[in-house]
């Protein structure tokens, strides 16, 4: 069994953040461990307050977990001050696990930007040049390659761009902003297209965060990048596709859907 660490902020509702990429983990067969970055008070209608964690305890949080047990996989999600930043690229230089997942969590789906220019800046120095796969949506990817994104050809050069800050590998998923729900992966040498399919469904919230663990889980368990990246869209998808009516706003996908199937309770 492969153990994985997801870097994140909590849900209480259980729908993302570090409770999602747990679930994701735990799908794939994979013992998942957790270190907080910030508390966050969020629900599937939206986020209502949060908590930074200091990056001191962040330090200890990852000392404590690399002391002690083997990591073969880190996924970093929210991460929102600088020395926070800091601090998590110092510790991953110092343990040097063998797979790191970014997922830049920048951009609200409102479009509101989450990160302040300061964090911003650091995240492009610190954190992107570790990543072995960096994760954004159409909108982080405008804000990491700075220019604006309107079709595919927009996304293949994002895709250069932010690689030339150091990402080994760049997927930037498309979701229904351009034309349908393909994602274009840059693995350094040339690209790879994910086409999906769109579904009208509330079941969305965590999309992101279980996307890059399943990613991550997947490199892990022994796969090629492209075959990762694949199989992590199809688990997403079908995450949506099984997903219960859970909350009053965007629920969360079905992490469980293939246990459920084989026990007959799908």
């Amino acid at each position: 069994m492969k153990h994985l660490l997801s870097i994140a902020g909590t849900d209480p509702s259980g729908g993302a953040g570090a409770q999602a990429d747990l679930k994701t983990f735990c799908a794939h067969g994979c013992y998942g461990m957790n270190v907080i970055t910030a508390v966050v008070a969020q629900n599937t209608q939206g986020v209502i307050d949060y908590m930074d964690i200091t990056p001191d305890l962040i330090a200890e949080q990852l000392e404590a977990v690399f002391e002690d047990i083997a990591v073969d996989a880190v996924k970093i999600g929210m991460v929102s001050v600088p020395e926070t930043i800091r601090v998590i690229g110092e510790k991953l230089k110092q343990y040097k696990p063998p797979i790191i997942v970014v997922d830049p969590v920048m951009v609200a789906t409102s479009g509101h930007r989450l990160l302040a220019p300061e964090s911003e800046q650091v995240l492009k120095t610190v954190l992107v040049p570790l990543a072995d796969v960096l994760t954004p949506n159409i909108p982080e990817a405008e804000v990491l390659a700075g220019k604006k994104i309107y079709d595919f050809s927009d996304m293949e050069a994002a895709c250069r761009a932010i690689a030339a800050m150091g990402a080994k590998a760049v997927l930037v998923k498309g979701g229904h902003r351009v034309s349908d729900a393909t994602d274009i992966l840059f693995d350094g040498n040339g690209f790879h297209y994910f086409k999906g399919q769109h579904i009208e469904s509330m079941s969305t919230h965590g999309t992101g965060c279980s996307l890059s663990s399943a990613i991550a889980s997947n490199l892990a368990n022994g796969m090629e990048l492209e075959t990762a990246v694949g199989k992590a869209k199809a688990f997403v998808f079908e995450g949506i596709k099984h997903a219960e009516p859970i909350g009053k706003g965007h629920g969360p996908i079905h992490h469980f859907y293939e246990m459920y199937k084989k026990a007959g309770l799908l």
